[in-house]
This record gives structure tokens, sequence and C-alpha cells, in this order.
């Protein structure tokens, strides 16, 4: 039986709720108010996407290991797809403009584009837009 998921939560440790809040939506992303208290809150990525920004010690509470000093290591990229090259381009300028860090320059592979920022939790958020039509062909 292949495994087929509803939806995804994706958690990821925050040091400043209200800082990351503005950030993100600054970035144009919204928050479901219902999941939403002083130490946690739902963001909304897409339907049935979600990353629930955790104050640490909410975080931690979750794990029996150490949160990683995501300034200094990476366990995930956060890789969103989206509908256009210019909406790439769009959300990711919104997150430099509000706050956020250049992580990769823009990449263009012909048939696949993207471009990446660092929240102000250093997390890595990489946006891309692929034109399947022009998908290298399989030989």
């Amino acid at each position: 039986m292949a495994v087929r998921a509803k939806q995804i939560f994706v958690n990821l440790p925050v040091k400043d709720l209200k800082k990351s809040v503005e950030f993100f939506t600054k970035v144009g992303f919204e928050f479901n108010a219902n999941f939403t208290d002083e130490s946690a809150t739902c963001m909304i990525i897409g339907e049935n996407i979600y990353a629930m920004l955790l104050v640490e010690e909410r975080f931690q509470s979750f794990i029996n290991k150490e949160i990683s000093n995501a300034a200094n290591t990476a366990e995930v990229i956060v890789a969103l797809s989206v509908d256009s090259r210019e909406e790439v381009d769009t959300i990711v300028q919104a997150a430099l403009d509000a706050g956020g860090k250049p992580y990769n320059d823009p990449q263009d592979h012909g048939f696949m584009y993207g471009w990446s920022f660092q929240d102000p939790d250093d997390h890595l958020w990489e946006v891309s837009y692929m034109d399947l039509s022009s998908f290298p062909a399989q030989e």
C-alpha cells in the first residue's frame, strides 16, 4: 500500500513568534487563528500545506534532541512550487524586503527556475517553478 497523506504540517522552531508572523505576513502568507496562541501559530502555505511556527520552548517539548542552530546547520529546506517564474521572484523579493536573507542566487535550468531565502530564524526556503512542457526528453 502506498502512503498518501491528506495534509502536511512542517514544524519549525522560532525565537520570536511575533517577529516571524510579521515577516511571513509581509511575504504574503496568512495564518489560522484557531491554531494560534502565544507560543505557536499555523501558517497557511497552500491547500492542506501548513507550517507550525513554534517558539523554541514549545518546539522542544515535542522532541528529545537538541534544536538545530539553523544559522550554522541545515536539517531541512522547505521547498515550495508555484505557478510562474514571476511568482518565484515576487515571493523571494518580498522575503528579502521583509528582512530575510538571500541564500542562493536564482537558478535557471530552462525547465525549472528557483530562488531561495532564509527567514529570521535562518530556516531555508526555496521557491521554484517547473515548466514540465520544457522538461528534457528521456532517451
